[in-house]
């Protein structure tokens, strides 16, 4: 059997970890002393359409507490990578891989470094979770796992494929894995930071015409960024694929939102951040990215403090006159 450290204790953590836990010895590796407790005591718990699914896994919030593990499963927020691929060096076996699932650009990058491009992996996935209570997490929706098929290492990455697909994950090989990774940024650049900002479920930015419009135009712009750069997207539309996404997550509260709800730092930089970056640097205006990355900066500030209503004529209207 083999034994996985899983780097991530929020609601995607918690998801995997009960999923994984019948087919693999799990270690749950992190920081947040609540949820470690909760799933030392308690187990692990997942919320679904079905029912409640539950798992025992072990715990650990020092790496050295952990033994050699076959995997590290990166499921940390962006800005706290480093530490994870620091982690994950030193619970790995010599020959262990790792595989990160993040969202955002710079992850991937920060664990190959840290690992070698034979031992780090990159995924991606459009499943989601909104946890309810440390070690307790809600589904919010099934969905593939892709995995990049130019991998150097094809034996680790079928070992990695047989334990998901054994947990009951729908495990995908992708050719072209930038054009997933860069569409799964068209719907996070244009839900998550919106959602966080306005405090609203991911449904309302079709109820409501005006964040519509600002989502279109953000879902616009981030398109444009990968296509200048000659990737391939999986769609056409843009504007159609983020109507989608929050049609099929209407009752998700995204994982911005629920950073911003305790007060804690967001993935703006890896998101919205990301794509302003790169936008700049090639050429691409991404007036609307800009925005929403300052603006979520700021709130971040406010550490939880509630938010007074947006002033939409004053905040968003020259920015979005321009996008249609």
């Amino acid at each position: 059997m083999m034994r996985i450290a899983l780097l991530g204790t929020g609601a995607m953590g918690t998801l995997f970890g009960v999923r994984l836990a019948p087919v693999a010895e799990v270690w749950m590796l992190g920081t947040w002393a609540e949820a470690l407790q909760a799933a030392r005591v308690h187990g692990l718990r997942l919320t679904t359409h079905q029912g409640e699914e539950t798992a025992r896994v072990a715990v650990a919030a020092d790496p050295a507490e952990v033994p050699p593990c076959d995997l590290a499963l990166i499921l940390v927020k962006a800005y706290q990578t480093e530490r994870a691929a620091r982690w994950a060096e030193l619970v790995l076996r010599s020959d262990g891989v790792a595989l990160t699932l993040q969202n955002g650009l710079g992850p991937f990058e920060t664990l190959r470094e840290r690992l070698g491009p034979a031992r780090a992996f990159q995924g991606v996935t459009t499943m989601g979770a909104t946890l309810l209570a440390p070690g307790h997490a809600r589904l919010g929706g099934e969905g593939p796992i892709w995995l990049g098929a130019a991998s150097p290492n094809r034996r680790q990455i079928q070992k990695i494929i047989d334990l998901l697909e054994r947990a009951g994950f729908q495990v995908e090989l992708q050719e072209d894995l930038q054009g997933v990774i860069w569409g799964k940024l068209v719907a996070n650049t244009a839900i998550n930071p919106i959602t966080a900002l306005f405090d609203v479920p991911n449904g309302a930015l079709l109820a409501r015409p005006d964040l519509w419009r600002l989502a279109r135009g953000v879902a616009r712009e981030t398109a444009a960024v990968a296509r200048a750069q000659g990737i391939s997207l999986p769609f056409e539309d843009p504007e159609g694929f983020v109507a989608e996404v929050c049609r099929r997550t209407a009752e998700n509260s995204s994982s911005m939102r629920q950073d911003l709800r305790r007060g804690r730092p967001t993935e703006i930089d890896a998101l919205n951040g990301a794509v302003a970056t790169v936008g700049r640097r090639i050429g691409v205006p991404t007036p609307l990215n800009e925005a929403l990355w300052r603006w979520v900066k700021a709130a971040e500030e406010r550490r939880g403090r509630a938010m007074r209503p947006m002033d939409l004529e004053r905040w968003w209207s020259p920015a979005i006159a321009d996008h249609g």
